[in-house]
């Protein structure tokens, strides 16, 4: 063992300025492998705790509004909301069937828009009564809106995902995009591993010659290199973690979570759960390069 300690220590000398690279690189791409794992928990997170809370309205026609199924200068009748909500109650879709009204809506306006100029230009015949529907599986809305659209006192049907689904796809396509450059970086760092231990074995061959002669096993041939690569990862390792915990603690625990208290964020053991994931690939990605360089290059 002690001899296998001593040439790895040899090699890494020897190929300190690769080895840098190696790290340096293996280090960088990790971290953005991780970000790319945790902005993936981020969205995931996110989606089913606002998901599960839509609702879709129906907002139903006033003398004013205009559009939609609405007859113009006349509200929505009685009989025409009496089938607008018997027709929503009836699809298998919706679990329940809220209806607000005009009254109900002019208060909430009141609330938001309390210290609003426009307050006082409001009155609450002006206002919209509506249905809010929650449905059984919020991943199946769009035939309820398709059939809510279709009514006849039907001015507007309104759905949070035509809000939410732009920002998803918005960090969705930063999770692929860094998980995509990460990936590029990877296949970078495993050259690097494969080319550093082909030159690591070429200054080697009168020592591992020597070695085959008198009997060595394969593992005792291979077995520095395993371990020089393996120093170079868990070094790269090492650099990711450090880097995902404090970009973590400065912009989501620092930042994110006190400037956006609306959306709920990953925590400390999203963290722990990418890092680890990290290690498990940063430790296959020193192993299996250098594994196919000896078997190739020392012919185990």
């Amino acid at each position: 063992m002690r001899h296998t300690l001593r040439e790895t220590w040899s090699g890494l000398r020897r190929n300190l300025a690769m080895t840098i690279a190696v790290v340096v690189t293996v280090g960088v791409s990790l971290t953005l492998f991780g970000a790319g794992l945790l902005t993936a928990s981020e969205v995931n997170l996110v989606k089913g705790r606002w998901y599960d809370k839509i609702e879709i309205s129906v907002f139903l026609c006033t003398e004013y509004s205009s559009g939609g199924n609405c007859e113009a200068g006349k509200g929505t009748t009685e009989a025409q909301r009496a089938s607008i909500q018997q027709t929503l109650e009836a699809n298998p879709e919706v679990e329940e069937v809220f209806y607000e009204s005009k009254d109900a809506a002019f208060e909430e306006f009141q609330r938001v828009f309390a210290d609003s100029p426009i307050l006082p230009s409001r009155t609450a015949e002006q206002m919209q009564d509506s249905f809010r529907i929650k449905l059984v599986n919020p991943e199946n809305y769009q035939g309820v809106v398709s059939e809510a659209s279709g009514l006849q006192g039907v001015q507007n049907v309104q759905d949070l995902r035509g809000v939410l689904d732009p920002m998803f796809r918005g960090l969705s396509a930063v999770q692929w995009a860094t998980i995509v450059m990460s990936a590029f970086l990877l296949l970078a760092a495993a050259l690097q591993i494969s080319n550093t231990i082909r030159i690591a074995a070429f200054t080697r061959r009168r020592e591992i010659g020597i070695m085959r002669l008198v009997g060595a096993s394969n593992l005792y041939i291979v077995l520095p290199f395993l371990l020089e690569s393996l120093v170079a990862g868990l070094i790269g390792v090492l650099i990711a973690a450090l880097a995902l915990s404090v970009g973590y603690y400065f912009i989501v625990v620092q930042n994110a979570q006190t400037l956006i208290t609306a959306l709920p964020w990953i925590g400390w053991s999203d963290v722990l759960t990418a890092i680890l994931i990290v290690a498990v690939v940063g430790i296959a990605l020193a192993i299996i390069p250098t594994l196919f360089a000896t078997r190739k290059y020392v012919q185990i």
